[in-house]
C-alpha cells in the first residue's frame, strides 16, 4: 500500500513540479476561460437573435421573417443533431485555414457556434412562458412590436430561465476540451503535453479534470448567488 501511495504521490509530484510544470495548466486554463468567455457571448448573440425570429414568425407574414426562421430550424436542428467534435473539424477546416489563425478566435467561435442553437431553444421557451397579455400590453401602450419585445419581454424571459441558461454556460465550460483535436492550447492539450513528458498520462489528466471540477462548482455557486439576488428583487 504505502509502495503504490508512494509511486501516485511521485506521479503528481512529476506532472506538476519539474520543469515548472505547472505553469502549463495555467496556460491552458488561461485559453480555456478566454475561449469560454468569447464563445458564451457569442452563443447568446446567435441565441437571442435566433429565439427572436422563431418568436416573431408565429405573429407576422413578412417573407424575410419567414425564411429566417426556416433557416434557424434548420441550424438547430443540425447543430442539436451532429457532435460537436465533429462540428468544430468541419469549421476549422473549411473557415479557419490560416496559419496565422488566432487559437481564440476558433475556440470561440466553434463552441459558440454550438451553444447558440441551445440557446436558442431555451430563450424561445422562456419567451413563450411569458403570458400573451404582455405583449398586447406593449403594443397598446403604443410601443413596437421590437420595443416591446426588448424592453418587456426580454427581460422577463431572461430572469425566468436564469438557471437553464446557468446550466448551459456550465456545460460550454466543459465542452471547450474537445478544441483540444485542433491544436488549440487549451487545459487539456496542456495536460497531454505534460504527460507527453512524464510518460505518464494519468496524473496530468486528474489533475485536469479537478481542474474543470473547481471551475464548474465555481461557476454553479456564482449562478446560485446570482439567482438568489434575483429572487430578492422580485420580492420588493
Amino acid at each position: 500500500m504505502n509502495t503504490w501511495l508512494k509511486s501516485v504521490g511521485e506521479g503528481f509530484y512529476n506532472a506538476l513540479i519539474p520543469e515548472k510544470r505547472y505553469l502549463a495548466y495555467l496556460s491552458g486554463l488561461r485559453m480555456t476561460l478566454l475561449i469560454s468567455l468569447f464563445a458564451v457571448m457569442i452563443g447568446i448573440a446567435i441565441g437571442v437573435l435566433l429565439a427572436v425570429v422563431r418568436v416573431s414568425s408565429r405573429h407576422t407574414k413578412n417573407v424575410l421573417i419567414r425564411f429566417l426562421n426556416g433557416f434557424a430550424k434548420f441550424y438547430i436542428t443540425v447543430i442539436r443533431g451532429t457532435p460537436m467534435i465533429v462540428q468544430i473539424m468541419i469549421i476549422y477546416n473549411l473557415i479557419f485555414t490560416s496559419p496565422n489563425t488566432n487559437p481564440v478566435v476558433v475556440g470561440a467561435v466553434c463552441c459558440g457556434i454550438n451553444s447558440g442553437a441551445y440557446v436558442a431553444e431555451i430563450i424561445r421557451a422562456g419567451i413563450e412562458s411569458i403570458p400573451v397579455g404582455q405583449m398586447e400590453a406593449g403594443r397598446s401602450l403604443g410601443l413596437s412590436y421590437r420595443m416591446t419585445m426588448t424592453n418587456i419581454i426580454l427581460p422577463q424571459a431572461i430572469k425566468n430561465i436564469l438557471p437553464a441558461l446557468g446550466n448551459e454556460f456550465i456545460s460550454l465550460v466543459k465542452e471547450t476540451s474537445v478544441i483540444s483535436v485542433i491544436a488549440v492550447n487549451d487545459l487539456m492539450k496542456m495536460a497531454g503535453y505534460v504527460g507527453s513528458r512524464t510518460w505518464d498520462m494519468i496524473p496530468p489528466y486528474v489533475i485536469a479534470a479537478l481542474i474543470y471540477l473547481g471551475m464548474t462548482l465555481g461557476l454553479s455557486k456564482l449562478m446560485s448567488v446570482f439567482e438568489k439576488k434575483m429572487g430578492k428583487s422580485d420580492r420588493r
